[in-house]
């Protein structure tokens, strides 16, 4: 059995340099405490959103949150718009404003019937004796009587004063009626009245006024005002479905019955 003795002063402890003292064993870099870094591919390795097969591919759920790896947006970059829309953005009804995704039969749905060619004839006939006769009369006094038929550059003059001022007032009369109530005085007498093809509603404001400088101001050009004219009033007796005239395009009304 040794004899050796603890040196003194050591507190009966080996000294820091033993060489044969054993140090802790300090854990690997990797924090494993198996020592050394995992095995590539290891379950420990992955990272959170990883699949059993592999990393999480972007853009979405393995299982169904997202789109499948691989597929993109389809060619055109554009998704085809839902419910059979019209893929460049226009209106998916044809652009009748009445119409739906199943097609309206009637394209004035909920609106009152269309009125009758020969009651719009007389209301305009009606209005054109009340405004255009009196003021005819009346400028006709003004200038001094005229010769319709004349070709005499005085009897012209006097003729085109008389035509543009009736004219003018026939504007007037018109479009301040069409912009409150949607109603001339012809159209209350025959019960019809203008209404928007969009609702129905009074064409106030720019609706009316529109459709009386289209029906009014061609006449004024000689010759070829009256040929506008005359296609004009005559384009609702085949215009289809809405029976508009070219001034009531235009304005993008329609003539209803008002009873």
């Amino acid at each position: 059995m040794s004899t050796d003795q603890p040196r003194p002063g050591s507190g009966g402890e080996p000294p820091e340099d033993d060489p044969f003292l054993k140090r802790p064993q300090e854990p690997p870099a990797g924090g494993s405490p198996y020592g050394g870094r995992p095995a590539e591919g290891s379950p420990y390795d992955r990272p959170a959103n990883a699949t059993p097969y592999g990393e999480q591919p972007p853009g979405g759920d393995r299982y169904g949150g997202g789109p499948p790896p691989g597929s993109g947006p389809p060619p055109g970059g554009t998704p085809p718009p839902p419910y059979g829309g019209d893929p460049y953005g226009g209106d998916p009804y044809g652009g009748n404003p009445y119409g739906d995704q199943y097609g309206a039969a009637d394209p004035l749905a909920g609106m009152p019937p269309l009125a009758n060619r020969g009651r719009r004839l007389v209301a305009r006939i009606i209005d054109w004796i009340i405004v255009c006769v009196p003021v005819g009369l009346i400028m006709s006094a003004i200038v001094g009587g005229f010769d319709y038929w004349s070709t005499d550059s005085t009897q012209t003059g006097r003729q085109a004063w008389v035509s543009g001022v009736t004219m003018l007032a026939y504007l007037v009369y018109e479009g301040l009626m069409l912009t409150s109530r949607g109603q001339t005085v012809g159209k209350m007498v025959m019960k019809i009245r203008v209404g928007m093809l969009e609702d129905g509603a009074v064409p106030a404001g720019q609706a009316g006024w529109v459709r009386a400088v289209v029906y009014t101001l061609p006449e004024i050009v000689p010759c070829c005002g009256f040929i506008f004219w005359l296609v004009n009033i005559l384009w609702c007796t085949w215009d289809k479905p809405y029976q508009q005239c070219l001034h009531d395009k235009a304005a993008k009304t329609v003539v209803v019955s008002a009873a």
